[in-house]
């Protein structure tokens, strides 16, 4: 048998993949996914097999190597090669094959780069004469590849080769509105084997476990008042409004039927969530993942183009933010992976509130196509505003759709556990916090901007530099800022001796802590109940009837020093707060409503790829660039400090998360930083930008702060 090991699907970092072993991996993962689908498994196999069989072309090969210099204007897609063979298939096999092949890297029509099909035909009159180069010579050992991993072929004439790629032109012509299920298998599969290179044998049959959740069934408290309630209810879908610490988190996950999406608004919320769940199941098979990254950004020609990372497909339970799935909302690249990942799973959105007016609307439409993807919905909240509430029962086809549950004002009543102040300044709150110390008691200071977090961390360092203390928000390294979480629930959390935390909006949800004291900046309601929810947090019966403070300081008089939220609506939060009074739990709704008597949504429809129950996408076309880079100051891209990126581009997907620091594209992309080549291509950042105490320092990311010396030490 002739070895074909020396033709390579990839290179890199010094290592070499062989096309063969690709191929195979590739073909093991889309039959899995296929068939779970309820897909022609056989089918999957061959179009897995096929998608790749072009990079056997000289012309794909020798840009493998690294000094190849590719000449000006020269484009060989290799995905376009593949589809030369395709007549090897019955007719009946083919347009689920191309639909696998066309577009498993590029849209076929108005690519980021230019570069899909159709787009080549229109600007390339040589697309196919440079891709048949040298045809008759390669094919054969395309073939001999094909041979050897099952596929029944024969010899292809230049001339069927270039009746093939027509009829797959012809094909995506022809494509009406839709999105292709094909698509998503290959683009799912692809990614995960090429994360799990060498590991696929030990993680394939990880793969669509339903997750074993008899521990939530069996966990009852009369403390958490939800535990006691039934959760075998016929209807599809949830809405669950109840205080924090009132297990939300368990009863939605025993409303469960099938492999979970647990989505939370913040990083650190999904982390904690990772690892609190991934705990409780650890005596089963589940496999519970956490999507860290939102994002991966490549500059294309000097276009901008979202790539959702969707390395772990399959998992019984992930974590995960709304906006790391919005590409079901927009059709950026790699949406059909995400559908065929969720489609008819049960998911949980968690804190649906705790976001802009724009990410409400995103998250909205996400429960619009995920009802469309029959999907089972689970919502919960503390913080919802009645015209919110009234939306999603709408979205979610009305109250007979939906199993809600409420708690009764008596049973609220026993979640009162915080006293209000109001402040006009945090100077006029130093005898609070000396007093707090002397009690050896947990401070939290909570702002609403990392540079302000930033800076109050730095004067405490100076006030008191004897009181143990830490600092935390979204602009840590990954690795770094797991630790940090780390600390703060398992040393902060717990400490006997007094303790300062400065935080950001981090804190807000899910974060399992319980301090004696909370200064923070208004905030808008919703978000200031979840933050109040870190204060007196456990809940035994020696706690109930007992109250601990939080001081809320006066709003800014400015709209930017107000930011990220809106000035009007802190200023009318902060006045109907009380003030030296108990915040009552069952007065909680009559606040929110208060605070947000009316919604304006923010109509996306404009730039949605789903409205009124149907696809407006063509079948095998993404958009280019998203929504969620113009409209949200999101953390959706990754930068990494220049003493790391030689480690960052030797090492794999996990190490690579670890060094990670994420950040919005806004704050980052205009500084004129370069990017990384491999990974999520992170700006690279100098040295001086980072700190490990204070984090990223954004004012200092910028070249000519650089030492580029720094980068290969």
């Amino acid at each position: 048998m002739i070895n074909y090991n020396h033709i390579l699907a990839k290179s890199e970092n010094d290592g070499s993949i062989p096309l063969t072993q690709h191929l195979s991996e590739v073909a093991l993962l889309a039959e899995i996914v296929a068939r779970n689908l309820g897909l022609d498994a056989c089918i999957a196999r061959k179009g897995a097999i096929l998608h790749d069989i072009g990079k056997v072309s000289p012309l794909f090969q020798r840009t493998l190597k690294a000094k190849y210099q590719r000449p000006p204007g020269f484009v060989f897609r290799h995905e376009l090669a593949s589809l030369f063979f395709i007549s090897l298939f019955p007719e009946n096999e083919r347009e689920p094959i191309i639909e696998m092949i066309v577009a498993h890297h590029k849209s076929v029509y108005q690519d980021a780069g230019g570069k899909g099909l159709l787009d080549l035909l229109e600007n390339d009159p040589d697309c196919l004469s440079t891709h048949l180069e040298g045809f008759d010579s390669w094919s054969p050992d395309a073939l001999g590849i094909l041979e050897t991993m099952g596929i029944k072929t024969e010899p292809i004439t230049s001339k069927q080769a270039e009746n093939n790629f027509y009829e797959a032109v012809d094909y995506c012509e022809s494509k009406k509105y839709g999105y292709s299920q094909w698509k998503g298998v290959l683009i799912a599969a692809d990614h995960l084997a090429s994360a799990l290179e060498g590991k696929l044998d030990t993680f394939s049959n990880r793969l669509y476990i339903q997750p074993d959740l008899s521990y939530y069934h069996s966990r009852k408290s009369e403390l958490y008042p939800l535990s006691l309630l039934p959760t075998n209810d016929d209807r599809l879908y949830t809405l669950v409004t109840a205080p924090t610490g009132a297990g939300k988190t368990d009863f939605l996950i025993r409303r469960c039927k099938g492999r979970i999406f647990y989505t939370l608004p913040f990083q650190a919320s999904i982390n904690a969530m990772y690892e609190r769940i991934k705990d409780d199941l650890k005596d089963t098979n589940a496999d519970v993942r956490l999507l860290h990254a939102s994002s991966s950004i490549k500059i294309e020609s000097g276009n901008i183009e979202e790539k959702v990372l969707q390395h772990h497909i399959g998992a019984s339970v992930k974590i995960l933010t709304p906006h790391q799935i919005a590409s079901i909302v927009f059709g950026t690249k790699g949406y059909e992976a995400m559908i065929v990942d969720m489609k008819g799973c049960d998911v949980i959105l968690d804190e649906i509130h705790t976001y802009s007016g724009t990410m409400q609307a995103i998250v909205l439409k996400i429960v619009e196509i995920l009802r469309n993807l029959n999907c089972r919905i689970h919502i919960g909240t503390a913080t919802m505003p009645t015209v919110l509430y009234n939306r999603i029962v709408d979205t979610l086809g009305g109250k007979e759709n939906i199993y809600e549950v409420r708690l009764s004002n008596d049973v609220l009543n026993t979640f009162d556990r915080h006293t209000v102040y109001k402040s006009d300044s945090l100077g006029s709150l130093t005898q609070v916090i000396d007093q707090a110390i002397e009690k050896r008691q947990r401070i939290l200071l909570v702002c609403n901007q990392v540079k302000r977090s930033q800076e109050l961390f730095e004067q405490v360092s100076i006030n008191y530099p004897e009181v143990k203390k830490m600092l935390v928000h979204s602009r840590f390294k990954r690795g770094e800022r797991s630790q940090l979480e780390d600390q703060l629930r398992n040393i902060y959390n717990v400490s006997t001796e007094a303790c300062i935390v400065v935080s950001t909006q981090v804190v807000e949800v899910s974060l399992d802590i319980s301090f004696d004291l909370m200064i923070t900046e208004c905030a808008p309601i919703d978000a200031l109940i979840q933050r109040f929810g870190r204060i007196n947090r456990k809940r035994t019966k020696d706690t109930i009837g007992h109250f601990k403070p939080v001081y809320v300081l006066q709003p800014p008089s400015q709209a930017n020093d107000a930011l990220p939220y809106d000035l009007e609506i802190l200023q009318r939060t902060f006045n109907l707060l009380p003030n030296g009074e108990v915040i009552k739990e069952k007065d909680m709704q009559t606040l929110i409503d208060a605070v947000y008597p009316t919604a304006q949504f923010v109509d996306i429809e404009w730039n949605s790829i789903f409205y009124d129950g149907t696809w407006k996408i063509r079948k095998l076309w993404h958009k280019p660039k998203s929504a969620l880079l113009e409209s949200l100051d999101i953390d959706s891209v990754a930068c990494i400090e220049e003493t790391d990126q030689e480690r960052y581009e030797a090492s794999d997907f996990e190490e690579r998360t670890k060094m990670e620091i994420p950040v919005s594209y806004r704050s980052i992309a205009y500084n004129k930083l370069s990017n990384s080549k491999v990974g999520s291509h992170p700006f690279i950042i100098p040295a001086k930008a980072y700190d490990k105490e204070l984090g990223l320092l954004i004012n200092y990311a910028k070249p000519e702060f650089s030492d580029p010396t720094l980068r290969f030490l």
